[in-house]
C-alpha cells in the first residue's frame, strides 16, 4: 500500500462528504468497488475507512448482507473538515517536524494532566493493559502505542490538542512502524516501551508534572534514536 493510494481513497470520500454527495445514513460502496473505482488495493481502502471510523464519521460492520460495509453517521464541518485535511497532509510531513511537534504537544498534554486535580487516566490504563497481551504483532503493538498517546491527549479535555494528535496519528504510526524494522531485538524494545509507558502514567497519576515531561521527552526521542530515525536526542 502506498501513501498516495491511501490518500486517494480518503480524499475521494472526504470530497463526497464535504460536497454533500454522501450524508448520514448513506452506505459507502464496498471495499471491492472502491478499490476498483479508484485503482488502488483493498488494503488502501481499509486504511482510509479506519481513519474515518476513528474520527466518528462512519461506522463499519463485517459480514455480508445489507447491514455489512460502512455507513456514514456524521457530516464533517468546521474543525472536523480541517482535521480530515490534516490527516491527508500529515503523510507528507518531514519526520523531524513530526518529532518536534510531538514533543511540543505531548509536553503540554502530560503537564496539563499531571497538574490537574481532576485528571482521569482510565482510558490510558486500559490501553496499557491491552499492550501486555501475548502474541501482539509489531504493527498491533505500535497501533496501541499511538492510541495510548491519543488517549492521554483526549483526557486533557483540550479538543484542539486532541484533534492535532489525532490528525498526526497515522503519520506517527507509519514512521514508528518503519523504524521498527531497524530494531534487532523487538521483544526487548517492547518491554522497554511498556516500562516507559507505565512510568509516565505513574508520574501523571502522582501529579509530578516535571517528571512526566522528562519521561515523555525521553520516551519519544529514545525510540526514534534506537530505530535509527534520528541521529541523536535533542537537548531537553
Amino acid at each position: 500500500m502506498t501513501d498516495r493510494a491511501w490518500k486517494t481513497v480518503l480524499e475521494r470520500i472526504e470530497r463526497d462528504l464535504l460536497d454533500g454527495h454522501l450524508a448520514p445514513g448513506d452506505r459507502l460502496a464496498s471495499e471491492r468497488e472502491l478499490a476498483a473505482d479508484l485503482g488502488v488495493g483493498r488494503s488502501s481502502v481499509r486504511e482510509a475507512l479506519r481513519v474515518l471510523e476513528v474520527m466518528g464519521l462512519i461506522r463499519t460492520a463485517t459480514g455480508s448482507g445489507p447491514q455489512a460495509g460502512a455507513i456514514v453517521i456524521a457530516t464533517p464541518s468546521g474543525g472536523m473538515s480541517a482535521l480530515l485535511r490534516l490527516q491527508v497532509a500529515a503523510q507528507g510531513f518531514a519526520l523531524a517536524d513530526v518529532v518536534r511537534t510531538r514533543l511540543v504537544l505531548e509536553d503540554a498534554v502530560v503537564s496539563d494532566l499531571a497538574s490537574s486535580p481532576a485528571r482521569d487516566t482510565a482510558a490510558a490504563h486500559q490501553v496499557l493493559d491491552a499492550m501486555d497481551a501475548a502474541g501482539l504483532t509489531t504493527g498491533e503493538f505500535l497501533a496501541l502505542d499511538a492510541q495510548l498517546h491519543l488517549a492521554l491527549a483526549e483526557s486533557t479535555g483540550n479538543t484542539v490538542i486532541a484533534a492535532m494528535m489525532a490528525g498526526l496519528r497515522t503519520s506517527i504510526e507509519s514512521y514508528v512502524l518503519t523504524g521498527s524494522a531497524s530494531i534487532d531485538d523487538w521483544d526487548a524494545m517492547s518491554i522497554r516501551l511498556r516500562h516507559e509507558h507505565r512510568a509516565l502514567i505513574a508520574a501523571i497519576d502522582g501529579g509530578d508534572a516535571d517528571a512526566a515531561r522528562i519521561l515523555v521527552h525521553d520516551h519519544i526521542t529514545g525510540y526514534y534514536t534506537a530505530a535509527g530515525l534520528t541521529a541523536a536526542r535533542p537537548a531537553h
